[in-house]
């Protein structure tokens, strides 16, 4: 975290952390997470919660001071439902590889309302559309690439877990900030002959390339 902070400080530098222990087999001690949120802010960033998890991650906040940021992750409402919604065993015949290509087959997650100053949505491991405006002040935030069918005046961030090869599209671009893969470019940064304009924007050898759509 140390070194993405001082390798794109203006994008991460302050940031609010979301700790997430749903991956654990078990549930850390509060020293060691005591220690965690230290390390954190000595990185440069502000934990502010810990994402929603069992009666036990509920104990864990309130020992360190941290509160519960409730059904942060879809994952965990999936992971609820899925005792309800399991379909039946295949028959015998079925072929193997039938799962595995219904698993690829999970669209990427669609935001219809615009998002105002002060809010974020976070496509975790797959492709964001967002079918309405990115207000300035707003952050659209993807594993994948982003594509954004009205202005984008706030920030766009694709590539978010290190995919250099997702991209950005965008109708009206205005923006902020937009990063792929920890590469960013702010509003000064931009030529002005491509705001307001739809255009995409990519990596290509370690420079983000924005260009005007056809």
């Amino acid at each position: 975290m140390r070194e993405r902070v001082e390798r794109a400080p203006k994008l991460f530098r302050n940031a609010a952390v979301i700790l997430d222990f749903s991956a654990l087999s078990a549930c850390p001690a509060a020293d060691t997470v005591d220690r965690l949120i230290d390390v954190l802010r000595g990185a440069g960033v502000l934990p502010v919660a810990i994402a929603y998890g069992t009666p036990a991650i509920e104990q864990l906040a309130a020992q360190v001071g941290l509160p519960i940021l409730a059904k942060f992750r879809a994952g965990y409402e999936r992971e609820a439902a899925e005792p309800v919604a399991a379909p039946a065993a295949p028959p015998p015949a079925a072929p193997a590889a039938a799962p595995t290509a219904t698993a690829q087959a999970e669209p990427g997650v669609l935001q219809t309302q615009p998002l105002r100053s002060g809010q974020q949505v976070y496509a975790a491991g797959r492709d964001l559309t967002v079918c309405a405006m990115v207000g300035a002040g707003a952050e659209a935030i993807a594993d994948g690439s982003i594509h954004i069918y009205g202005a984008l005046r706030g920030r766009a961030l694709a590539g978010a877990s290190g995919n250099a090869k997702a991209r950005i599209f965008c109708r009206e671009f205005n923006a902020e900030l937009v990063a792929i893969a920890g590469t960013y470019k702010v509003l000064d940064e931009i030529p002005k002959k491509l705001l307001g304009k739809a255009v995409q924007i990519w990596l290509d050898k370690d420079q983000l390339r924005i260009e005007e759509l056809a």
